[in-house]
């Protein structure tokens, strides 16, 4: 069994300066209450991974916003004009990656491979000082692993030993995330019983799982 802890609690284990995967697409399937605890707390210097900072004052936008990030390494930053600002004024070093490509270096963070070959960005600027890897005949770039100190993740429900289940959206990247980090906080809508959830339905087992937050008052 695992205690459920508050978000106070969890939010005290991040330091400044730490590295967080923060799962979700555009705010769907994040960990709010976590970014909420992080951004009350007052941390900063934070290193986020995510596909992108959502919007303003939304999801991972409370934490631009705020001031917590130092770093972003992401797919897109369209909709957040605040992260576009601080990229442009030297506030926030920005990493943009391909999705696809984002996805894969986290998972070969938590599948422990060396790195990531893959075609997409060649002859851009996203194949600045990589390596280039020829192999069968095609040119590839070396995309390096990416792994987390904190992994946040939002799911559907959890059981009493913080197996997962995922819904829509939120398999996009939480799942993946839960593989790549040091510690991982799952944030569940709701805590069930243990066998309530379907084994072919979880897709992070509990033996990932270091911290279950309480389920939302």
């Amino acid at each position: 069994m695992k205690r459920a802890i508050k978000t106070e609690e969890a939010a005290e284990m991040i330091p400044d300066g730490a590295v967080l995967l923060i799962g979700g697409f555009m705010g769907v399937g994040s960990p709010h209450r976590m970014i909420d605890a992080i951004v009350a707390r007052g941390t900063k210097e934070l290193t986020i991974v995510a596909n992108d900072t959502a919007l303003p004052g939304h999801g991972i936008g409370k934490l631009i916003s705020c001031g917590a990030v130092s770093r972003v390494i992401a797919s897109h930053i369209g909709l957040n004009p605040e992260t576009q600002d601080k990229m442009m004024s030297a506030e926030i070093e920005v990493e943009l990656v391909p999705q696809g490509t984002l996805v894969e270096r986290i998972r070969a963070g938590g599948m422990g491979l060396g790195g990531v070959l893959t075609a997409t960005g060649l002859g851009t600027p996203v194949e600045e000082g990589k390596q280039i890897v020829e192999t069968g005949g095609k040119r590839y770039l070396l995309e390096t692993p990416i792994r987390g100190d904190f992994a946040l993740v939002a799911a559907q429900r959890a059981d009493y030993v913080g197996n997962l289940e995922y819904s829509l959206t939120a398999h996009n990247f939480n799942p993946i995330m839960a593989l790549a980090a040091d510690t991982v906080i799952a944030e569940p809508q709701s805590v069930v019983p243990i066998g309530v959830i379907a084994p072919d339905a979880v897709k992070t087992p509990g033996v990932l799982v270091d911290h279950l937050l309480e389920r939302a008052a």
